[in-house]
């Protein structure tokens, strides 16, 4: 199984929630890859500074896809989340897109 965790929520709940699902998917054999969008942006950097267990395997692991560029500068974390050396996505109007994960067969899971 592929899954996407497109996470768009800035709730650190709800992300920490995508990010032990997606840690646990992994752990069981299945492709997963997290991204974060819309107002999640601001909690990488966040959860890295925390060294969040949850953030810190899934990144370990390397689900996570990176980061929306656009959603970066917008709510004014660019360099704090280019500062993870994570991807920085833009290719779909300066945003992260869903379609090249569908076009591998991805799950699309949006939170």
């Amino acid at each position: 199984m592929k899954t996407l965790f497109y996470a768009m929520t800035g709730e650190k709940s709800c992300l920490l929630h995508v990010l032990m699902n997606a840690v646990d998917l992994a752990e069981k054999g299945n492709e997963v890859k997290v991204i974060f969008e819309g107002r999640s942006v601001l909690l990488p950097s966040q959860l890295d500074k925390e060294n969040n267990p949850h953030y810190v395997k899934a990144r370990d692991k390397g689900l996570l896809a990176g980061i929306c560029l656009a959603c970066s500068k917008t709510l004014g974390v660019l360099e704090d989340n280019q500062a993870l050396g994570l991807p920085m996505l833009s290719d779909m109007f300066g945003h992260a897109p869903m379609e090249p994960y569908m076009a591998q067969g991805y799950q699309v899971i949006s939170m």
